[in-house]
């Protein structure tokens, strides 16, 4: 029975990954760690509530102490480091926390995931460390003069996209962090011949995420008759990438990926927001026979600072090594998706009281 170290495994993409993996191996223990901040939410892992192969320890990935006796006690053959600061916005907001947590807290797991593998003579055994990282470390990609209704480029093999040479172009506090961490895991592997691996995912969406990120606040404004604030004028493009099969990626990179790469995991389903917030208000009408949900809930506001116009992944490399690809269309993600929002409201009552209502209102209030 292989042990998986998880960080980060109580927010969005963490719990789906834990839930996935449960759901397709038998032989394995997940050994959660999650510091709980606003993001992070038990209730994700309420079905494996008596599960044995689930371990849960609160904890802050940049408490020295807490982790090692993390790795002292279950001695976790792999670690996934999903545990960030994620939203740009709240980065431009709060930077110290994003290099606090991001940079701070990836060189602490790391030093404590080399402590308690090295065995002294420069080898791991077969532990791996995995970085899960951002498409937005690269900056951004031009618009395409020719673009599909949705914003996709109309001559995909024309236009530019993200692949694993390119030059990192951070533009905010946010992919700075992320993008700083990433050199360090290099940095680790090059130095220590530490045996890590990075992926770097576009735009995840699906359940439990938190209703700050575009797709939940959507589908959230919508049902309650709330105007739906978009930046700009809506233009900007991104690679929208189902939850479920980054959590796939993940998995097969882990496996089976080579130590010292990075994988680009994307979907394959460039949109532009605003045709995004327009499937969405068009599908929550269809879904409650809400007459009143239309598109003059929708409201331009301004727009977010240094606002990258698109990104888009090439994820060829991941498909060509490990067989890897996207399965979910945009189509039928955003379907099944606002289907959990709407077979879940209790879910989405608990996480957007209190203090995310104080945020929201920071955010968007005189924009």
């Amino acid at each position: 029975m292989k042990t998986y170290l998880v960080t980060g495994g109580a927010g969005f993409i963490g719990s789906n990954f834990v839930l996935y993996m449960l759901r397709n191996h038998t032989a394995i223990k997940i050994v959660n760690v999650d510091a709980l901040t606003y993001a992070g939410n038990l209730e994700n892992l309420a079905s494996l509530e008596g599960d044995p192969r689930h371990v849960f320890v609160h904890a802050d990935i940049r408490d020295r102490e807490a982790i090692s006796a993390v790795f002292a006690e279950h001695q976790p053959d792999y670690v996934v480091n999903f545990a960030a600061e994620s939203h740009v916005d709240r980065s431009i907001e709060n930077p110290g926390v994003f290099a606090d947590t991001n940079v701070q807290g990836t060189v602490n797991m790391l030093a404590c995931a080399r402590a308690a593998w090295d065995d002294g003579n420069g080898g791991y055994g077969d532990h791996r460390y995995l970085q899960v990282s951002t498409d937005e470390v690269y900056g951004a990609l031009a618009i395409p003069e020719a673009l599909n209704a949705d914003g996709s480029p109309a001559d995909p093999e024309h236009a530019d996209f993200f692949r694993e040479d390119t030059p990192l172009s951070p533009h905010s506090p946010y992919s700075a962090s992320k993008a700083s961490a990433d050199f360090f895991v290099r940095a680790w592997h090059d130095t220590y011949g530490f045996p890590s691996v990075i992926t770097r995912c576009s735009n995840n969406y699906g359940p439990y995420q938190f209703p700050e990120k575009l797709i939940p606040l959507m589908i959230h404004n919508a049902l309650h008759h709330k105007e739906l604030p978009v930046y700009g004028d809506g233009l900007n493009v991104r690679d929208w990438l189902y939850v479920d099969d980054h959590c796939k990626a993940i998995d097969m990179v882990l496996a089976s990926g080579r130590l010292g790469e990075v994988y680009n995991v994307g979907g394959h389903n460039e949109r532009a927001n605003i045709y995004i917030v327009r499937t969405i208000i068009q599908q929550v009408r269809e879904a409650t026979g809400d007459e009143a949900i239309t598109e003059d809930l929708i409201r331009y506001v301004t727009d977010r600072a240094g606002h990258d116009r698109r990104y888009g992944i090439a994820p060829d490399k991941i498909r060509e090594e490990l067989g890897w690809y996207p399965e979910t269309p945009y189509e039928e993600g955003i379907a099944k998706t606002i289907r959990w929002y709407l077979d879940n409201p209790e879910w989405v009552e608990h996480v957007t009281s209190g203090a995310y209502q104080d945020y929201y209102e920071r955010m968007y209030a005189g924009r």
